[in-house]
């Protein structure tokens, strides 16, 4: 276990270089230039000169990458050029906003299309398979950011029952404040017993949840679905139907048991999915966490928290599929044996 782990460990080294060396060459190569962000508009030479020898771009390109490498692994990202703050402090101020989202996406998919996958495939070629298939297909067919605005359109624009944009409301945030332990505002606003804060912050995080949940719900369902069919169709399940087992015991407990790794597998990889649509979505309702601010900062060309931000997404993305990985082995005991 240990040296597979320190295996697994070398390679997740290897994959967020190159996603560096990547993305500092893309960032440094593009025409705009940071210096424009960083004084404005019509500078004097001197002024170019200057800002130029204090953010390290007089310096050749090899050098300000190991520069930047060195000065990463000590947790110093640089400082950003549109809030001219460290951009570690940005991205911890941020993270709470993002890791709710995305973890509450996720869970909501995997509650509810596991199920739906689990129904669909035991009521195969049935009016509840063929509805579930087509939700499914939908699901997947539909861009997250266009689901976003129709929900938006139905639940704010309609019937009024959802905030439109925001993480909470301001007039509750001023009557009902609440300390910020975990960064996460559901179980923060708990903590500090502000049941009006906790109703608003749940309310604004459903829209955004839900859009981020539509496509990983079908991702999950489908993939529930295809393996359940297949292990529906073994000897020892129907062995168990033979025996008379209850239905629900050989549905949950046996043939679902049998699908949890590749399920397990999609979790992961859907995981690092939503984080990337977490772009689009956070943009789309104004919810401030890291996906918004890397938008505010391609389009400044800050390419510090460019880079920040990104190793980040990375970073969690390979933890995330490395637990993936390691929780193999306790679903499975025979890679225990092996």
């Amino acid at each position: 276990m240990i040296k597979y782990v320190a295996h697994r460990l070398v390679m997740m080294t290897g994959i967020l270089f190159g996603v560096l060396v990547i993305t500092f060459a893309v960032s440094h190569v593009l025409p705009s230039s940071p210096v424009e962000m960083m004084l404005g508009a019509k500078p004097t030479q001197e002024q170019i000169d200057a800002a130029r020898v204090e953010l390290g771009l007089d310096r050749p390109l090899y050098e300000q990458f190991f520069r930047y490498i060195a000065n990463a692994a000590t947790g110093d990202f640089g400082v950003s050029l549109r809030t001219n703050q460290p951009v570690a402090s940005d991205m911890l101020e941020r993270l709470g906003a993002t890791f709710e989202l995305v973890t509450l996406g996720m869970i909501l998919a995997v509650l509810i299309g596991t199920p739906l996958g689990v129904l669909s495939a035991v009521r195969q070629d049935t009016a509840a398979d063929h509805g579930t298939r087509t939700i499914a297909i939908a699901g997947v067919a539909l861009p997250p950011f266009f689901t976003g605005m129709l929900l938006q359109l139905l639940f704010y624009g309609t019937l009024g029952w959802l905030p439109l944009q925001g993480r909470i409301d301001s007039e509750i945030l001023l009557d009902y404040s609440f300390e910020t332990v975990t960064g996460l505002y559901l179980i923060d606003t708990l903590l500090a017993g502000q049941w009006q804060a906790f109703v608003s912050a749940l309310l604004h995080i459903a829209l955004p949840v839900l859009t981020l949940a539509v496509f990983s719900l079908a991702v999950v369902t489908r993939i529930s679905r295809n393996m359940m069919v297949e292990v529906l169709s073994e000897d020892y399940i129907r062995t168990a139907r033979a025996y008379g087992l209850p239905r629900r015991a050989i549905h949950y407990r046996y043939a679902l048991r049998a699908t949890l790794i590749p399920l397990l597998t999609v979790i992961g990889l859907t995981y690092g999915y939503m984080l990337g649509s977490s772009v689009i979505v956070e943009f789309v309702f104004d919810w401030p966490g890291l996906g918004g601010y890397i938008v505010g900062a391609i389009i400044s060309n800050d390419f510090p928290a460019v880079m920040g931000v990104t190793l980040f997404f990375a970073t969690t993305y390979l933890l995330v599929n490395l637990i993936v990985d390691l929780l193999y082995f306790a679903v499975d005991p025979r890679l225990r044996m092996a």
